[in-house]
């Protein structure tokens, strides 16, 4: 997310009340996760095991909960409590915007759009040309459709992310600023639900088909030309390249790389990272031919005990 002005790292300081290690006139930009951070940006980071990775990484801000040594061209602010403290810049800078109607006055809807009855279209929209959106779906605030796009009934785009950092009270939500962007020749089919950014974009690139009933999670990234089918669901900050078949009912762990052209059969448990240009099976995943093979050893065991007893 980048700040609608840039602002110093003093003002920064100021709205959330810590201290700060830099220039006062240290320049902020945005404010971002750690896997979608560019320079310029603020990062959180609450743990000593993320201390490294968050000091090392492109962001220039780091929101931190203990005084450490400064890396050059960088700066911290130094909070007792990180997460309350970046969802506070989130309240600040993107406050809760109320849409009036069932379509805000600031949607843009492009030529030759059909919207079927009781669609919500909520602030800063963007639909493109010929696109046909089915009756009750819902498009959350500041989503991004490209031209030729098909939403079917009763799917949600712009749900917040599921993101929860646990207190001694309960569980304490992380804000979503993010947005949902669709390119050009997507088709979501019905009751799907895709959740925006945390402070970036969940993207479904071009020419990709989405089943009924699939849920896409925060800041994931599905490549052109993807088939999913139904009953699938695809957790936060996950890579799809293009050209991956999911078949139903398969499920993903976060922050793992589907290959290009890889093919997820059924009801498989996507539990790491694979390779393009093969066919995965079961759970944990395995390359399908030799998940087969050992299903099919596996019968062959009473026999083998029933020789052995003999």
């Amino acid at each position: 997310m980048k700040l609608p002005v840039p602002h110093t790292l003093k003002q920064i300081a100021t709205i959330i009340g810590c201290e700060y290690v830099g220039a006062d006139d240290f320049p902020v930009l945005g404010m971002n996760e750690i896997h979608v951070v560019e320079h310029g940006d603020i990062v959180f980071v609450d743990h000593p095991k993320y201390y490294d990775k968050a000091l090392k990484c492109k962001a220039s801000v780091v929101l931190i909960n203990k005084e450490v040594e400064c890396p050059p061209d960088k700066a911290l602010l130094i909070s007792d409590d990180p997460f309350r403290d970046f969802n506070a810049l989130i309240h600040y800078f993107k406050p809760f915007e109320e849409a009036l109607g069932t379509i805000a006055n600031s949607a843009v809807i492009g030529r030759n759009t059909v919207i079927q009855p009781h669609v919500f279209i909520g602030n800063n929209v963007h639909i493109g040309n010929h696109c046909i959106i089915h009756a009750n779906v819902t498009i959350n605030d500041n989503c991004v459709i490209g031209d030729n796009v098909i939403i079917h009934s009763g799917t949600v785009l712009g749900s917040d992310a599921f993101y929860y950092k646990k207190r001694p009270e309960g569980f304490d939500k992380l804000s979503s600023c993010g947005r949902v962007v669709l390119e050009d020749g997507v088709e979501l089919g019905s009751l799907c639900s895709i959740d925006r950014g945390v402070t970036g974009d969940t993207t479904i690139k071009r020419g990709t088909k989405l089943d009924n009933q699939v849920h896409v999670g925060h800041d994931t990234v599905i490549g052109e030309n993807c088939l999913i089918a139904s009953q699938t669901g695809i957790a936060g900050c996950v890579i799809i390249e293009d050209e991956v078949t999911l078949w139903g009912q398969v499920g993903t762990t976060s922050g793992i790389t589907i290959g290009k052209r890889a093919v997820i059969m059924g009801q498989t448990g996507v539990t790491k990272s694979v390779p393009g240009g093969k066919s995965y099976f079961g759970t944990p995943i395995e390359e399908s031919r030799e998940k087969l093979k050992q299903l099919a050893n596996v019968k062959k065991i009473p026999a083998i005990l029933k020789n052995m007893g003999e």
